[in-house]
């Protein structure tokens, strides 16, 4: 039997010595699969010589002439200028960096061939330190038969040895060595896929009739190959991590008799049918015994919260702890006070466990989870560390998944009671998924979408207005709380840097005090010790402050009904999704809110039409789907979430359109074809891609 590349050392192909080999493992290459599927990030056409007389700025072109004079000139910097002609015009080629050899080899009457950028210069087109060849030997010099690709590469590594090196593997492939095609013909043959050796051939050496443009866009029929392929590897990935999860064993939980009903009658609002649809798949799920693992989407100020005390309230009933996570310490304390609210009628207690608890009241919060006299636990992360050991844990319930790593997610679920058990899992967030991204990055998760916003919520009037106005917004933050309404004014840097925002808010808040002598000023930012800004939080929302300057950390969460005015600095350095968080901080009562976005002018014309889907929509899945198209998946889902997006051919943007078929394929693949799926994993995410898909 041949062997197969993918366990094939790199040894193997000729030229490849040891040091050679551990250079190449920085680039991820550690066998002759690797070299395979290390492919080509575009590429140049050197297929045909191009006349000096048709060449335009910006081409990458070769060309062929006759050198008619090279000499030294002084310019800015001293350069090299050889002036070549071949009877359609004249080109210069500039060389700021040259030896005594290069000039004396570029003599005038010697013939050359140059490849490289035609750009404008100061004696007409010049290509910059082009690639050489000299054609004064008698033999002609054959022009390349194939596009020329440029591979990703790392120090050390020329786009001459990285071909070379791909010469040398599609060379052991012409062998008769295989490269093992892992999808079944059956899959192959519905989805018009092709075959993956012509494919990878197409990929590494183009003929020079490809449709160049269809390559460059990833519509290529061989990037539709590999594409599909490496989004069915995800996709099995997920679902590999889902049937972990599924094959522990949960409590199950019957329907809540008492406790809900009486929740609900004490709320001050019905229900909406959005509420009521989503809290029924929920209850179906707590009353299984495999693990719930539902993701619950709902646009801000959709009533996640209530959903979720609601799930609580039928594991407590059924004797079971919960625990309820949250990322940062306002929001946990949020949950806290919202939750201890609604359940102190119901006679149910709830603890709080976050790192700033020390001492005495933290053991005795330990103490109460570990023996179940706490039967609702909220706080951070905290809840994750190893001292933290529960009664018996039925349901956790995070929220603002994207903040958490699946290590830590996999941490609380081995908090399950004494072992035995898995907890349901509910994950919650406020930043709308795009479909395309949650039918990969979350394929794992049962999803529910809370789509109706309570009665009462009024929608936030979004206006653009440039910084140069500025006065005027103060004006209007003046008039708009002397009538009783509250505002926040939110700062934002490029810098990620906390204490460089922290400094940027502190001017902001001096300014405005400066202003608005009149108004009662509060500030909050990163820097400052969570009980300050608890402290500031609560001031804000009891109306002791008539206006809060703050950075991007009231991003999430945070209720304050009677405040109708936002003003966010510099909305441009923002991404979509965050934006639209932070708007959702007002509108949350029944006065008419207003959101302006103090923009730096100029605005580029992507930033114009960023703000402007703003301004148009407060639909938050059509604001996360243009994030998508702008910004790409890595930023929409947040940093935790990048290593899930590093596709070597896919893009989920552009092929958003494979994806119901990759699910479905996926589907029969675990079903006819299981002994195939791990080998299909690990060609395309063996070499340790974070999923941080939770």
């Amino acid at each position: 039997m041949p062997p197969v590349p993918e366990t094939t050392s790199l040894t193997a192909l000729k030229g490849i010595g040891p040091a050679l080999a551990e250079k190449l493992t920085k680039l991820g290459l550690r066998s002759v699969q690797d070299i395979l599927f290390h492919l080509p990030l575009r590429y140049q056409d050197r297929t045909r010589v191009m006349p000096i007389g048709a060449l335009r700025p910006g081409m990458d072109a070769v060309i062929e002439g006759v050198v008619q004079g090279a000499d030294v000139v002084m310019g800015r910097r001293k350069s090299l200028l050889c002036r070549i002609q071949d009877g359609s015009g004249t080109l210069s080629l500039r060389f700021y960096y040259f030896s005594g050899a290069l000039k004396s080899n570029l003599q005038r009457g010697s013939r050359w061939r140059c490849y490289g950028e035609v750009r404008p210069g100061a004696s007409g087109l010049e290509i910059y330190h082009p690639e050489l060849q000299n054609l004064d030997s008698s033999e002609p010099l054959p022009v390349s038969d194939t596009l020329t690709p440029i591979y990703p590469s790392t120090e050390g590594l020329s786009q001459q040895r990285l071909r070379s090196l791909s010469d040398a593997a599609l060379a052991w492939l012409a062998q008769g060595n295989s490269l093992l095609d892992l999808l079944p013909e059956e899959i192959s043959n519905e989805y018009r896929l092709g075959s993956l050796h012509d494919a990878i051939r197409t990929l590494h050496r183009p003929p020079p009739s490809v449709d160049l443009q269809a390559l460059e866009d990833g519509r290529h029929w061989a990037q539709h190959r590999l594409a599909f392929e490496e989004l069915l590897a995800h996709q099995l990935t997920m679902l590999r991590l889902r049937a972990e999860f599924r094959a522990h064993q949960a409590p199950a939980m019957p329907p809540s008799r008492e406790l809900t009903a009486q929740f609900l009658k004490r709320l001050p609002f019905p229900l909406t049918g959005a509420q009521q649809r989503v809290g029924a798949e929920i209850s179906t799920d707590l009353q299984q015994r495999q693990p719930m693992l539902r993701l619950v989407q709902g646009d801000v100020g959709a009533g996640k919260t209530v959903v979720a005390a609601m799930a609580a309230l039928q594991a407590l009933e059924a004797g079971w702890q919960v625990a309820l996570m949250a990322p940062t310490e306002i929001l946990a304390e949020q949950h806290h006070a919202n939750f201890s609210a609604w359940f102190a009628p119901l006679g149910i207690s709830v603890a709080w466990l976050a790192g700033k608890l020390k001492g005495k009241a933290r053991q005795n919060q330990l103490q109460m989870i570990a023996t179940g006299d706490a039967a609702m636990v909220v706080g951070t992360h905290a809840l994750f560390q190893g001292e933290v050991q529960f009664h018996n844990l039925g349901l956790a319930i995070i929220d603002e998944q994207h903040r958490f790593g699946v290590q830590q997610r996999l941490a609380l679920r081995d908090k399950g009671a004494a072992g035995q058990f898995s907890p349901h899992q509910l994950i919650m967030t406020a930043t709308p998924i795009p479909r395309t991204l949650a039918m990969s990055a979350y394929a794992d998760l049962d999803t529910s979408v809370l789509d109706e916003l309570p009665p009462g919520r009024t929608p936030v009037n979004t206006v653009l207005i440039a910084d140069s106005r500025r006065e005027e917004v103060v004006e209007r933050v003046r008039a708009g709380c002397a009538e009783g309404r509250q505002a926040y004014w939110v700062c934002t840097l490029i810098e990620e840097s906390e204490q460089l925002q922290a400094q940027a808010a502190e001017v902001t808040w001096e300014s405005l005090c400066e202003s608005l002598p009149e108004l009662s000023i509060g500030l909050i930012h990163g820097r400052m010790k969570p009980s300050e800004k608890a402290e500031i939080m609560a001031a804000f929302k009891g109306g002791d402050l008539h206006l809060l300057v703050a950075t991007t950390v009231i991003e999430v969460g945070v209720d304050v009904p009677n405040a109708s005015l936002m003003i966010i600095e510099n909305p441009e350095r923002l991404g979509l999704a965050q934006l639209h968080q932070l708007r959702g901080r007002v509108g949350r009562g029944s006065t008419a809110s207003h959101c302006v976005l103090l923009y730096h002018a100029p605005l580029s014309h992507l930033g114009r039409e960023r703000l402007g889907i703003m301004r148009e929509s407060t639909d938050g899945f059509v604001i996360a789907e243009k994030d998508l198209q702008l910004r790409g998946p890595g930023e929409v889902l947040g940093t935790r979430q990048t290593g899930l997006m590093q596709f070597r051919v896919a893009d989920l943007v552009r092929d958003a359109d494979l994806l119901p078929r990759v699910q479905e394929a996926a589907s029969m693949m675990q079903q006819r074809y299981p002994e195939r799926c791990p080998a299909l994993i690990d060609r395309w995410l063996a070499h340790g891609q974070q999923f941080a898909q939770v």
